[in-house]
């Protein structure tokens, strides 16, 4: 089993070559798409979004490809969890939120045998040429030490993932990203703001640069009439911020990195 997250889009031919060349060398293996929608070059994002989907994807190889450095001596990777997943990308912090939502890295290796690449190996296409053809063989059963030299884990690059500050009634969060729908997901989880009373039913002033409104926190889109403002729990368990049958990130012009204020006010 073979999944596959990247920013590649689905207008152009990317993600069916990269299918091709994983079939070819392994025509029996199953490749599950999480997703193709990560915004250009947003490194963050596809991070998030691959350690969220890991833990409901089968045990097996999976590739993530945001790769804004390819070409450069930036490391090509295959990261072994301690749940037996090996994770397969670049080394720009993009694989190891999800390695460690899944318990962690056991051993990393640099992926430099070209024995298992496409020859020539292009400068600007190592999804195709090196990332699959490595997943596609570690799904045959390929020892990952096999394909490089060990990388100490505290070697890797790992991303800044922005922190909340939460005071008694005040929160000041950032938008990590943002959705199809025009949800909102905030660096924050339920657990962090229920202390300050933003449980559902309670309405919270919401403060962005140029507005300032109130939402009211929800269990569900349901418990909102279209149009209204919901602070709500996602599916991962984040708090995330919608219209109620619209786009909320296109209404406030919100994009990932847009501090977002919540203030709670008194009983």
């Amino acid at each position: 089993m073979i999944t596959f997250l990247s920013d590649f889009g689905l207008e152009d031919d990317f993600v069916g070559t990269c299918h091709g060349v994983i079939k070819r060398i392994a025509p029996d293996v199953d490749v599950i798409d999480i997703t193709h929608g990560i915004e250009p070059q947003s490194i963050l994002q596809g991070a998030l979004v691959l350690a969220n989907t890991l833990p409901y994807m089968p045990e097996g190889v999976h590739v993530a490809v945001v790769d804004p450095e390819v070409g450069t001596p930036r490391r090509a990777l295959v990261l072994r969890t301690v749940d037996g997943r090996l994770l397969v990308g670049p080394d720009n912090g993009l694989l190891l939120p999800a390695a460690e939502r899944v318990g962690g890295i056991e051993a990393a290796h640099e992926i430099t045998n070209r024995d298992y690449a496409l020859e020539p190996v292009s400068p600007t296409f190592h999804g195709r040429d090196v990332f699959s053809p490595a997943a596609a063989h570690l799904a045959l059963g390929l020892d990952a030490a096999e394909l490089g030299p060990g990388v100490p884990v505290e070697d890797l690059v790992r991303l800044e993932i922005p922190k909340p500050e939460i005071g008694e009634r005040r929160v000041r969060a950032t938008c990590l990203y943002v959705d199809r729908f025009g949800n909102i997901q905030l660096n924050l989880t339920a657990q962090q703001v229920e202390p300050l009373g933003i449980v559902p039913g309670r309405r919270v002033e919401v403060e962005l640069a140029l507005d300032r409104f109130y939402a009211l926190a929800a269990r569900t889109f349901a418990d909102n009439q279209a149009g209204e403002i919901v602070l709500y729990e996602d599916a991962y368990h984040n708090i995330a911020l919608a219209i109620s049958r619209g786009n909320a990130a296109e209404t406030f012009a919100v994009k990932a990195g847009t501090e977002v204020r919540l203030r709670v006010e008194s009983e």
